[in-house]
């Protein structure tokens, strides 16, 4: 199994980190048009396989595309982070002609190969990738639900005052700050609903610390976030691997499902060898029908923007 992860910085590394220590891939390569940066990150990475126990070798590379060849699995986390005060749909204009040239440069190399995309904003650059790509549908993923997801759980937990391994819930929709739709009706503690434990007002203020979870970390580091997304590739990129079947909510081009076509945005799918293998319908209340339909026109806004 080789994986692909294009773009070195701290999220494309974290990646190539969580992937490498979970030692289902035999090799990772790490790709980026900075002189010596790839080849730095691996080679430091790769001085922790003895101390971590694995096996995986991670090889870095300058923008040499050949070395990617016959990938599985490719991530896309190439392009410029958010900065404090900068929207996700503000890096559009950079990071739409990176996320098409690095997709285009991938397929060449490993046509059969299935797409990650983790590029800012996510779900117009999965959008992109669809249309600049052909490929099938079920071989192009957004990767943010599963991060949304991820952050969502974290407040949960911290408002229960609960481990995280009892906390289960899930976020669909957009992944920005405005389009997110944690679905707090669903979330549960060991199969009982949360809802048993925390009151309407506090699930309301789990619901917007998690919407705005990626404007607070970028407020506090002073740019984008890189452990949890890091991981949440990693989750994404084992369950295909490992034809593991795992139910992700992940941004996946719809057409007809939840009554919204021609868009990608996020809903949980069954992630398997083939990549997506299944969209899968959950029965939605009327408000939450409400707020996914006005994040999907948010996603429409930013996607009106893209020049093919």
């Amino acid at each position: 199994m080789k994986v692909t992860v294009v773009g070195a910085g701290a999220v494309g590394a974290s990646c190539a980190e969580y992937i490498a220590m979970k030692n289902f891939a035999s090799e990772v390569v790490l790709l980026d048009i900075k002189e010596g940066y790839a080849e730095g990150k691996a080679m430091d990475l790769m001085q922790t396989a003895s101390l971590n126990g694995f096996d995986t070798k991670i090889t870095g590379v300058t923008n040499d595309y050949s070395q990617t060849a016959s990938s599985d699995i490719c991530v896309i986390t190439s392009g410029i982070p958010r900065k404090p005060g900068m929207t996700r749909e503000e890096l559009i204009g950079i990071n739409a002609g990176i996320v098409k040239t690095v997709s285009s440069n991938l397929i060449e190399h490993s046509p059969e190969t299935i797409i990650v995309v983790v590029s800012n904003p996510m779900d117009t650059m999965t959008y992109l990738v669809h249309k600049a790509t052909g490929l099938p549908k079920h071989r192009i993923i957004g990767m943010g639900g599963a991060l949304d997801s991820a952050r969502f759980k974290y407040r949960l937990a911290e408002a229960l005052g609960a481990p995280i391994s009892d906390v289960d819930g899930m976020v669909i929709g957009g992944h920005s700050d405005t389009g997110m739709v944690p679905l707090t009706r669903m979330a549960t503690r060991n199969g009982v609903p949360v809802s048993k434990f925390l009151s309407e007002e506090r699930l309301n203020q789990v619901k917007e610390d998690t919407k705005v979870g990626g404007a607070t970390l970028t407020k506090l580091l002073g740019t984008s976030a890189w452990y949890a997304p890091g991981a949440a590739v990693s989750a994404l990129v084992q369950s295909i691997a490992c034809d593991q079947k795992k139910m992700i909510p992940c941004s996946t081009l719809l057409n007809g499902e939840y009554g919204l076509s021609d868009i990608c945005i996020g809903v949980p799918v069954i992630l398997g060898r083939k990549g997506i293998e299944q969209i899968v319908e959950i029965e939605l209340t009327d408000a939450e029908k409400a707020h996914i339909s006005e994040s999907a026109q948010g996603v429409r806004k930013t996607n009106d923007l893209l020049e093919f």
